[in-house]
């Protein structure tokens, strides 16, 4: 008889993620232990749970998803759920809070199928939240020069910061764009816009982003009305609209989802894998 696939999911919400769970259920996963509320002090039990009930061999058969909407939490549950591994008794984890690094996965792939984003200008607005960071980040290491946009300056500024600890290399603005005049200035020049902001709250309106000459690439990641990015409908894959390439919500939300699915394929390959933002990027591209 075979071994189970077992889906440990840890979420600092009160309820579990139902998304996460359907999802996990159609990537071929047999059983779901879900625990909601976690908090850190809990993760190590419930890890030594699932490690210390098979064999090494058998580890790679057991995997972890990390999730919930309180991305700096699960980022302490991350931490501690690794910390808990030693020698050969580990398993395999993805992180996933919010959708924030398959989504933000998605919408770089998206913008790399229309030009080379070594060396693009890009402007993510809203971009001191979950996606937004990740969005900015994945850009990055794809050679982009980042603008990072925030209705306040510190805040953009801060997240900058924090970027550029983690690649030295990478090229980050800090943008208050809070605005018209704002908008219009951080426009300027940049080829690609990936709008990752709450929903139903518009960041730029069409007049804005028509009277933005070198704009290629329209990216938004807001489904709900008023979407992000006015004149960028929520079904748009690859719509070409006023000489630029559109993307919607539900547009990047199918790659989006062939991540997440292969992802969790991945982690039930090998017992030793962490897969953040970057190597959630990866699968995507081996997708493509």
């Amino acid at each position: 008889m075979s071994t189970a696939k077992v889906l440990l999911q840890l979420d600092p919400d009160p309820q579990v993620s139902t998304f996460d769970s359907v999802v996990a259920v159609d990537a071929g996963v047999d059983q779901l232990f879900r625990h909601g509320g976690v908090t850190a002090d809990q993760v190590r039990g419930l890890v030594y749970g699932l490690i210390f009930t098979r064999s090494p061999a058998e580890l790679k058969n057991s995997a972890i998803f990390v999730g919930g909407g309180d991305v700096p939490q699960a980022e302490t549950l991350l931490k501690e759920a690794t910390s808990s591994f030693f020698g050969p008794m580990r398993v395999s984890i993805l992180f996933d809070p919010n959708g924030a690094n398959t989504t933000a996965a998605a919408a770089v792939i998206a913008a790399g199928r229309h030009l080379p984003l070594d060396g693009a200008e890009a402007l993510v607005l809203a971009g001191t939240g979950p996606v937004g960071q990740r969005a900015a980040r994945l850009l990055a290491r794809q050679g982009a020069r980042v603008r990072v946009a925030s209705r306040k300056l510190d805040k953009a500024t801060a997240v900058c910061d924090a970027l550029k600890a983690d690649i030295p290399d990478g090229t980050f603005l800090p943008l208050a764009v809070s605005d018209d005049a704002g908008l219009a200035d951080a426009l300027q020049g940049a080829a690609v816009v990936i709008a990752a902001g709450a929903a139903n709250v518009q960041l730029a309106s069409e007049p804005s982003l028509r009277s933005a000459s070198d704009l290629k690439v329209l990216i938004d990641l807001n489904a709900a009305p008023p979407v992000g990015l006015e004149g960028v409908d929520p079904m748009d894959k690859a719509k070409e609209r006023d000489g630029r390439i559109c993307y919607g919500a539900i547009g990047v939300g199918g790659t989006k989802m062939k991540i997440h699915k292969q992802a969790l394929v991945r982690i039930f390959e090998q017992n030793d894998l962490v897969l953040n933002a970057e190597e959630i990027y990866e699968i995507g591209c081996g997708l493509e």
